[in-house]
C-alpha cells in the first residue's frame, strides 16, 4: 500500500466520486470504499441553524449555509460550513442545483421565505431529504397552499414537515439534535446497494484522515479493522493512521484496543510489513477504564510507504 494511491483516492473524492481500497489479505479480499460527504443545505441561518451546522458537520455532512441577511450569512457565525451563500433563496438554490443525494433543511424565518424554497426545489430534482420547519397548523396551511398552486401531493407528503424526530425539543441546540436524529434515521435506512463480497461496514470520509495520508510525507503505519464481532465502538472499516512520535489520526474507537493497536503500528513503521493483530475489548486493562464493550476487533496494521 502507498502514499500514491491516497493521492488518487483523494482526488476521486474531490470529483464527488467514490473511491476503493482494495486489499489481499491472507488471500481474502477487502474493500475499504470511501464516499464523498454528502451535502446539507441549511436554508436559513438563523439560531437554529447554528448548531445544526456543527452537529451536521460531525456527522460528515459538507454544510452549506444560505441566507439572504449578511448579519446571518457569514463564516463567523458559520465556522464549520464548507459554504456560506449570502443571497435570496431562490438565487441561491438555482445556483447549487439541487441533486438527489442532497440533504435540505428549510428553515427559513418565515412560511412566505420556506414557500419560495420549497416551490424553486419541487420544480427541480428530488433531494434524497427535504425537511421544513413550522408548527403543524402552518405547515398545513402552506401544504394546502401549494397544492392549490398545482403541486404534486405525494412529492408534497414526502416532505419532513413539521421537520425533526418528535422528542420534545425547545431550544435551538435540541431541536437541532432532533433534525439531525432524522438525518441519520433516513441515512441509515436507504435501501442497499447489492453488497460487494469484502465490502467493509464504514463507508465514511474523514478528510482530514484522507488529506494527512495523501500529502504527508512522514513515516506512518495504516490501521483498518478489518471485522469485529460482538459490541464494539467501531465496524469494520473503521481507519487510522499512527506516526513515529506515537500521533493518531483518525480514529478506531479509541480507548485501550485502538492504544494497543497504535503500538504496534509504531513499531511496524519502516519495516515495510504487515499484520493483524485481535483487540479483544473485554479485557482487565479496558475495565478499568470503562471501556468494556464485550467484542473484539481484526485490525490490519501496514506499514504505508511512499
Amino acid at each position: 500500500m502507498s502514499t500514491k494511491r491516497f493521492q488518487e483516492i483523494a482526488s476521486s473524492l474531490a470529483r464527488g466520486s467514490c473511491a476503493d481500497l482494495n486489499l489481499q489479505v491472507d488471500g481474502v479480499r477487502f474493500i475499504r470504499r470511501f464516499v464523498p460527504e454528502e451535502r446539507l443545505i441549511l436554508l436559513g441561518g438563523g439560531h437554529i441553524a447554528q448548531p445544526l451546522c456543527a452537529m451536521g458537520s460531525m456527522l460528515d455532512f459538507q454544510v452549506i449555509v444560505v441566507d439572504d441577511r449578511p448579519d446571518f450569512a457569514n463564516h463567523q457565525r458559520f465556522p464549520e460550513a464548507t459554504r456560506v451563500i449570502c443571497d435570496s433563496f431562490d438565487h441561491a438554490l438555482a445556483d447549487l442545483q439541487i441533486r438527489s443525494g442532497d440533504y435540505v433543511c428549510v428553515i427559513t424565518r418565515g412560511h412566505r421565505w420556506d414557500g419560495e424554497c420549497l416551490r424553486r426545489i419541487l420544480r427541480g430534482e428530488t433531494p434524497s431529504y427535504l425537511g421544513m420547519i413550522g408548527s403543524r397548523r402552518r405547515v398545513t396551511g402552506l401544504m394546502a397552499l401549494l397544492t392549490e398552486e398545482g403541486f404534486d401531493p405525494d412529492a408534497l407528503a414526502s416532505i419532513h414537515a413539521p421537520i425533526g424526530l418528535p422528542i420534545g425539543g425547545v431550544t435551538p441546540a435540541e431541536i437541532a439534535v432532533s433534525i439531525c436524529a432524522q438525518l441519520v434515521q433516513h441515512r441509515r435506512s436507504l435501501p442497499q446497494r447489492a453488497v460487494e463480497e469484502g465490502l467493509l461496514v464504514q463507508t465514511n470520509t474523514d478528510p482530514a484522515l484522507v488529506q494527512y495520508l495523501a500529502e504527508d510525507a512522514a513515516p506512518k503505519a495504516l490501521l483498518l479493522v478489518l471485522s469485529s464481532s460482538g459490541s464494539t465502538p467501531v465496524k469494520s472499516g473503521a481507519i487510522m493512521a499512527v506516526d513515529a512520535l506515537g500521533r493518531g489520526h483518525g480514529t478506531i474507537g479509541g480507548g485501550c484496543g485502538e492504544a494497543e493497536a497504535m503500538t504496534q503500528g509504531r513499531r511496524i513503521i519502516g519495516t515495510g510489513g504487515r499484520k493483524i493483530i485481535r483487540v479483544a475489548m473485554d479485557n482487565d486493562v479496558a475495565a478499568s477504564e470503562g471501556m468494556v464493550c464485550g467484542g473484539t476487533m481484526d485490525v490490519l496494521i501496514e506499514d504505508l510507504s511512499r
